[in-house]
């Protein structure tokens, strides 16, 4: 009788984000949120 064990490691590290990115992501949040109100004003007038 053979037993195989195969044992594996995963790590994950968080990515730390640049500054570019930052403003890039909450810009895009702004946008998003934009939109969803915009959304959120056309479907209460129907």
């Amino acid at each position: 009788m053979t037993l195989n064990i195969f044992f594996l490691t995963i790590t994950i590290n968080k990515r730390k984000l640049s500054i570019e990115e930052i403003q890039h992501q909450e810009q895009v949040e702004k946008l998003y949120e934009a939109n969803k109100d915009r959304q959120m004003s056309i479907h209460r007038f129907m």
